[in-house]
């Protein structure tokens, strides 16, 4: 990956829209999603290359500063499922982010079985893009990266279905604005991110070894069955440090699933699978699956642990120049 560059143009306020340039060459084309504090425009770069600026609300000076440098540290790792980011600049209120452009994210592969078929992404399917996802978070949240001469990891912080984009049937793990650097089991931490799928431990303001794995739960459990395991929060400006979910509410996934994902839901951190690796691995045996990386072809694939009286429709993610949403919208 490029180092982040860090560029402000100015104090004239800028507004993201079809046309607008915002920086030199650069031309907005369409909008690809909102979120509650950030928009994704599909932009030609000045060679007419088709890439993806987010812009993120930035008005609070520390926390500019504090994902600008998350950015800039993480845009220097290099995994095969973490998104690229090519970029970063400021504008005034915004952060704007250069990345590599996706065909779409895991909310909208959902949105799109939902809408368009009326059921669930496959199993087989599902598995193996959180298998790819699981293998980026043990990559980040390793204590393998050196920070000012000392080895850190990094929690992401904000695990949840549109930060998991799709290119070329191969799940990117994306926006890395709130990743915290780990050196330890627990590590002070704003408390920020997606609130609904945050670990226990993040609404005290702390994130430890596991607070990724949770998020990760929560993305599961959302993408198998369309629903939260907890209740949503509703009011989160008036959360106190002390505030506790109730117990996950499981019944929504097959019986086989539910203490798995219960002890990656695990309130205690220590209580959860070391890896997310291990999370995943057990969700996928216990439909008879494991995943296996194929190096020649440079893919994930499942292969039965023992038959199965049905097999399933796919034994691997759908191939193919069209890409995952067209494959999709063919019924593949």
């Amino acid at each position: 990956m490029k180092s982040a560059n860090l560029r402000n143009t100015g104090s004239q306020a800028f507004r993201p829209e079809f046309g607008a340039e915002p920086f030199p060459g650069y031309k907005l084309l369409w909008l690809r999603g909102r979120g509650g504090f950030a928009t994704v425009w599909e932009a030609t770069t000045p060679t007419g290359e088709r890439i993806a600026l987010k812009f993120m609300s930035s008005q609070n000076m520390s926390s500019t500063a504090r994902e600008i440098r998350s950015m800039q540290a993480i845009s220097q790792l290099e995994h095969p499922n973490l998104l690229r980011t090519r970029q970063v600049w400021s504008l005034p209120g915004y952060i704007v982010i250069a990345m590599d452009l996706a065909e779409g994210s895991m909310q909208d592969l959902m949105n799109l079985y939902t809408e368009e078929f009326e059921h669930r992404i496959e199993f087989e399917k599902l598995g193996l893009y959180m298998m790819q996802v699981a293998k980026a978070l043990d990559f980040l949240n390793a204590r393998r990266h050196l920070v000012d001469g000392r080895a850190v990891g990094y929690q992401h912080g904000d695990i949840k279905p549109n930060n998991i984009l799709l290119m070329n049937d191969r799940a990117l793990l994306a926006d890395y604005g709130m990743a915290t650097p780990t050196n330890g089991s627990n590590t002070p931490c704003p408390r920020a991110g997606t609130l609904d799928f945050a670990a226990p431990e993040v609404f005290a303001g702390y994130v430890t070894e596991t607070s990724d794995q949770f998020s990760l739960g929560v993305t599961y459990y959302i993408l198998r069955t369309g629903g939260l395991p907890h209740p949503k929060i509703t009011d989160s400006e008036n959360l106190k440090r002390s505030f506790q979910r109730p117990p996950a509410d499981l019944d929504l996934l097959p019986t086989e699933e539910r203490p798995i994902v219960a002890r990656a839901l695990s309130p205690i951190p220590s209580n959860r699978y070391p890896t997310c690796t291990d999370f995943i691995s057990a969700l996928l045996a216990s439909q008879g699956w494991q995943a296996v990386y194929q190096r020649d072809l440079d893919l994930w694939e499942l292969e039965a642990l023992a038959p199965k009286s049905t097999p399933p429709k796919s034994s691997g993610i759908v191939r193919g120049g069209s890409g995952v949403f067209a494959a999709a919208r063919r019924g593949s």
